[in-house]
């Protein structure tokens, strides 16, 4: 198998902010964040450790940029949902949305599984970029609006039934992506979560 620094370009025209997340990204992905150093980075990159620190601070403050645009690139889908007619559907809408991404974008899953709740010396989740709480609070306006129009239940609390939902899809996730890798008994696709969130959420409807 190839490694990241032959197989993934970085492109001297690049500005070197650009090519170091590149080469982060491909790096953290690949060998872990614990795995990965700045050095190797900059190698990949074709820069200096100094650059890094110059334009991300440290290796932690890498890993959260590569975050915070991950979340930048899938919240530009977000706008479609406003369209859609109830709370129930926009919900399910915004998930398959986020789902497709990180389809489309394996490193950038693998990053969000594998080190998304990774804690920093100083006690800072890296994982609660402002993109993410975006996302929650998207979340969470849509189950407050279900419940008000009796689509979800009036006794589960709004925020406890996010984490539920979120939980459970990231837990899905990881599943799969170990079945790819350990064999791992999770012979399931994305439109199988898609359906499981959709029966789940059903479950918590008033009406159900």
């Amino acid at each position: 198998m190839a490694s990241p620094e032959s197989s993934v370009k970085t492109a001297p025209e690049l500005p070197t902010a650009e090519r170091v997340l590149i080469a982060a990204k491909a790096l953290f992905a690949q060998n872990g964040f614990e795995n990965t150093t700045t050095a190797s980075i900059a190698r990949m990159a074709r820069t200096s450790e100094s650059q890094i620190v110059k334009h991300f601070g440290s290796k932690e403050g890498l890993l959260e940029e590569i975050f915070e645009d991950g979340w930048r690139h899938i919240a530009h889908s977000f706008a479609a949902i406003e369209y859609l007619p109830s709370p129930s559907s926009k919900l399910q809408a915004l998930v398959g949305s986020v789902l497709s991404k990180l389809e489309e974008d394996e490193q950038l899953k693998q990053l969000f599984l594998l080190e998304g709740r990774r804690i920093r010396k100083e006690g800072h989740m890296v994982l609660l970029t402002k993109g993410y709480l975006e996302l929650i609070k998207t979340v969470d306006g849509l189950l407050s609006e279900m419940r008000d129009v009796g689509e979800l239940r009036s006794d589960l609390n709004v925020e406890a039934t996010r984490s539920a939902l979120i939980g459970m899809v990231e837990g899905l996730l990881r599943d799969r992506m170990m079945a790819r890798r350990a064999n791992y008994p999770a012979a399931f696709s994305p439109d199988d979560i898609r359906k499981l969130f959709l029966h789940v959420l059903q479950s918590f409807s008033s009406k159900a």
